[in-house]
């Protein structure tokens, strides 16, 4: 009995070690160019898609100037053959098309005057922080109390968590943001609005990450809020039936403690559906991000796509919208690579169907 413990512990790390050798082998080379062909594939038809939309627009960032008495209908001209808007649609596409592929430029901003390449890379890193901190706070409260639901079926602790994620499910983003809000103003104990303080340069780096972080308490918790219930109800519903199954009841009669049973045996089994769910969580995360960032003034993607709609700025609402597609595409690839390394069993080629 005291060898058995080490030969199974090699016989494990033996098992990862090939686990992993398979999926850094040729199956994760082959479905990434397919999962990258698919993605060029998908942002091509979005772009094509995205920019017909915008020309159905009744008017462009230039009729707003030419409202302006200060502005010469010269330097109209000159700012339409500038942006290239003097051009037919098609050809204005395929240009800008072009050098996207060619020089990864998505030309300049109309309001900024700067490239849109420079004002997308300040912003993604800000949105993917308040993304990636919701995910962090989502999937640690609903994991837990879904296996506490779970384990306690149909007691009261179950059943006040079943009240909890119906409410949680049933409040829209927009209503949590505005909750989150008026308390916010009742009480000056969180930041409202921005990323930083006044005085952030002045504090130190330790302190600058508080400050950031401090910041990101209230619109962290109006995109977690909403997110949890669905995610503890998943998660809740799939322990259960997990500890339905045969193996479930053969570990418990071999006299195995319970929390071995559910933590090691259970749990692994049970959590595999939620991470084929991390790609979409991922995706309605960012989505949320957009309105808590335009309630909270944080400066993220989200908020400056807002910006280029309303004033009808032609090349950052393409690249806004395609760096959006991209951080959804990348999302799901990633959520199909980590389900992988949690049950090799499953296939890459199948996750993705």
């Amino acid at each position: 009995m005291t060898d058995s413990t080490p030969l199974q512990t090699q016989s494990q790390r033996t098992g990862w070690l090939q686990s992993a050798k398979g999926i850094l082998g040729s199956d994760l080379a082959m479905y990434t160019l397919q999962r990258l062909a698919q993605a060029l594939l998908t942002l091509l038809l979005a772009s094509a898609l995205c920019f017909a939309v915008i020309q159905l627009s009744p008017s462009n960032y230039l009729d707003a100037l030419k409202q302006n008495p200060k502005i010469s209908p010269e330097r109209i001209k000159e700012l339409s053959q500038l942006f290239g808007l003097d051009r037919p649609p098609i050809e204005q596409y395929w240009r800008w098309l072009w050098r996207v592929v060619t020089h990864f430029d998505f030309g300049d901003s109309f309001i900024s005057q700067r490239p849109v390449a420079d004002l997308l890379g300040e912003r993604i890193p800000n949105t993917l922080l308040l993304s990636i901190a919701s995910i962090l706070v989502t999937w640690g409260i609903a994991i837990p109390l879904g296996i506490v639901g779970a384990v306690n079926q149909n007691r009261w602790s179950d059943r006040v968590l079943q009240v909890l994620s119906y409410i949680g499910q049933g409040f829209p983003s927009f209503i949590t943001v505005l909750a989150l809000l008026f308390f916010a103003q009742s009480t000056p104990f969180f930041p409202v609005g921005g990323m930083t303080s006044i005085n952030h340069d002045d504090l130190t780096e330790l302190g600058q990450w508080i400050d950031i972080g401090w910041h990101m308490v209230l619109p962290t918790l109006a995109l977690s809020i909403t997110s949890f219930a669905g995610l503890q109800r998943i998660t809740r519903g799939n322990l259960l039936d997990v500890l339905r199954q045969n193996y479930i009841q053969t570990a418990r009669a071999k006299g195995l403690p319970e929390n071995r049973v559910i933590y090691l045996h259970a749990l692994r089994n049970a959590i595999n559906p939620l991470i084929t769910l991390l790609g979409f969580e991922f995706a309605s995360l960012l989505g949320g991000a957009f309105i808590a960032e335009y309630f909270f003034n944080w400066p993220g993607l989200g908020r400056l796509t807002l910006q280029a709609v309303q004033s009808i700025d032609l090349y950052l609402i393409m690249g806004s919208l395609m760096m959006g597609a991209a951080m959804l595409i990348l999302g799901n690839f990633l959520a199909d690579i980590l389900l992988k390394f949690v049950d090799p069993r499953i296939e890459l080629n199948d996750s993705s169907n």
